[in-house]
C-alpha cells in the first residue's frame, strides 16, 4: 500500500467510526463502535471499511462477535470476495500473524460456507506442527458448514497426517456432527477412540450425544447413553444435560414429559434455570398450549429465575397468534421495560391486534414507546398509527 492510500485509508477509517463518537476511541471504544455500526450496516464494502477502522483482533471477545457478524452479513449477500479481502489482509497483519488467528479465521471461513478457503489456511498458512487447536477449528468449520462428511473425513484422516493427539473437545465435535447428520449411533464408536486414546468424556460428550438421540426418537438410548457415562465415566447430569433433554422434548411436541422431567429434577434436589423455563414455554407455545405457558412464565419469576428476551419474544408472539392481545400487552410491555423490543412483525400484529379488539389507546402507546426508542421503520408506524384513527 502506498503512502497515499495509507494516508487515504486512515482518513476514511476514522471518520466512520468519529459516526458514533466524535473523541478519540480507544481499542475497546473503537469494537463497540464497529459493532453499533455493522448491527445495521448492509453494503459490502462499507462492512469491510468498519472492520478494517476498528482493527479488530480474536483477542477480545467484543471483536469476535464483530468479525461474526460481518461474515455473517458479507456472507448473507453472498459477497465472498469481501469475505476472503478482509481475511487476506489482516493475514497480512504482523499482530495476527499467528495461531489464534488464524484459527479463528478457519471457524470464520466455515460460517460463510468457504471451507476450501478454511482447508487452505490449515494446510497453507499455518506452520508446522499444527497443533490440536487448529485442528479442532477445522472440525468446527466444517460443522458450521454443516459439511458432516468433511468432519468424518478431517477426523480420520488429519490427526494422522499431520501428528495431532485429538483432545476431549475433537471428539465432541465429531459426536455433534454425528447427532446433527442422524448418525447418532456412530457416537459409540467414537467412545471407543477416546477410549483408546485414554481421553475421558466429559458433560459436552454427554449432551450432544442426548440430542442426537432425541432428534432421532431413539429413547432407548437416551437411557443407555445416561448409564453408560455414569457408570463407566463418572459423567454426571448438569442442569445443561437436563436442558437439552427438556429441549428435545419440546421439539418432538412432548412438552408435557418434558415438564415432568423439570418436575422431578426438582424434586431430586437439582436447580433448574432460566434456560429450562424457556424451553418449556416454547414447546408449550408452539402447542397452542397458551394457558401452561402463560403458568410456568409466573412461576419462573416467582421462583426468582429472570426470562431473557428471547423467552419475552415468544411469548408475545404466541398470545398475539392465539389472539390474547392484552395478555400479549402486558408481558411487552415488561419487555420494553428491560430494553427488549420484539420484531416489527410480531410488534405489528400487537398494535393490530389491540386496534381490533377496541384497545386503540392502548396500541398508540406502544407505537410512541417503540418510536421513542428506536428510530428504524418510523415512516412504517407512522402509517400504522395513522390507520388506527380511520
Amino acid at each position: 500500500m502506498s503512502v497515499v492510500s495509507r494516508l487515504r485509508y486512515y482518513s476514511s477509517t476514522t471518520t466512520i467510526l468519529s459516526a458514533v463518537s466524535s473523541s478519540p476511541l480507544t481499542s475497546k471504544q473503537k469494537s463497540r463502535s464497529a459493532l453499533h455500526l455493522l448491527k445495521t450496516e448492509s453494503n459490502p464494502e462499507r462492512i469491510l471499511e468498519i472492520c478494517r477502522a476498528a482493527s479488530l483482533t480474536p483477542d477480545s471477545h467484543l471483536d469476535r462477535r464483530a468479525f461474526s457478524l460481518a461474515v455473517s452479513k458479507l456472507s448473507a449477500a453472498g459477497h465472498l470476495a469481501g469475505i476472503r479481502r478482509l481475511l487476506d489482509d489482516l493475514k497480512t497483519r504482523p499482530d495476527l500473524g499467528n495461531e489464534r488467528f488464524l484459527s479463528h479465521a478457519i471457524v470464520l471461513y466455515g460460517q460463510a460456507n468457504m471451507l476450501d478457503h478454511a482447508l487452505r489456511t490449515f494446510t497453507h498458512d499455518l506452520a508446522p506442527p499444527r497443533s490440536v487447536k487448529t485442528l479442532n477449528s477445522l472440525l468446527f468449520a466444517s460443522l458450521l458448514a454443516k459439511n458432516y462428511k468433511e468432519v468424518s473425513r478431517i477426523y480420520l484422516q488429519f490427526p494422522k497426517t499431520y501428528s495431532i493427539q485429538p483432545d476431549v473437545d475433537t471428539y465432541n465435535t465429531v459426536v455433534k456432527a454425528f447427532a446433527e447428520s442422524g448418525s447418532s449411533s456412530s457416537v459409540y464408536s467414537v467412545f471407543a477412540e477416546m477410549d483408546r486414546n485414554s481421553v475421558r468424556p466429559n458433560v459436552s460428550t454427554l449432551n450432544n450425544s442426548l440430542s442426537g438421540f432425541y432428534r432421532e426418537e431413539k429413547f432407548e438410548e437416551v437411557g443407555k447413553v445416561l448409564k453408560l457415562m455414569e457408570e463407566k465415566y463418572r459423567v454426571f447430569p448438569s442442569v445443561s444435560t437436563y436442558n437439552v433433554r427438556i429441549q428435545g422434548l419440546c421439539k418432538l411436541k412432548r412438552s408435557s414429559e418434558a415438564k415432568a422431567l423439570l418436575e422431578g429434577m426438582v424434586c431430586g434436589g437439582r436447580k433448574p434455570n432460566s434456560v429450562s423455563y424457556s424451553c418449556l414455554i416454547h414447546g408449550f407455545c408452539k402447542e397452542g398450549d397458551l394457558e401452561e405457558a402463560k403458568r410456568l412464565f409466573r412461576d419462573m419469576k416467582r421462583r426468582g429465575y429472570l426470562p431473557d428476551g428471547e423467552c419475552y419474544f415468544t411469548l408475545v408472539h404466541f398470545l398475539c397468534r392465539g389472539g390474547e392481545f392484552e395478555a400479549a400487552l402486558e408481558v411487552a410491555r415488561e419487555s420494553m421495560g428491560k430494553g427488549w423490543v420484539p420484531n416489527f412483525t410480531t410488534m405489528k400484529g400487537l398494535v393490530n391486534g389491540l386496534a381490533g379488539v377496541d384497545k386503540v389507546d392502548e396500541a398508540k402507546e406502544v407505537i410512541k414507546q417503540i418510536k421513542e426508542k428506536f428510530t428504524e421503520y418510523g415512516d412504517k408506524w407512522d402509517e400504522i398509527e395513522a390507520g388506527l384513527n380511520q
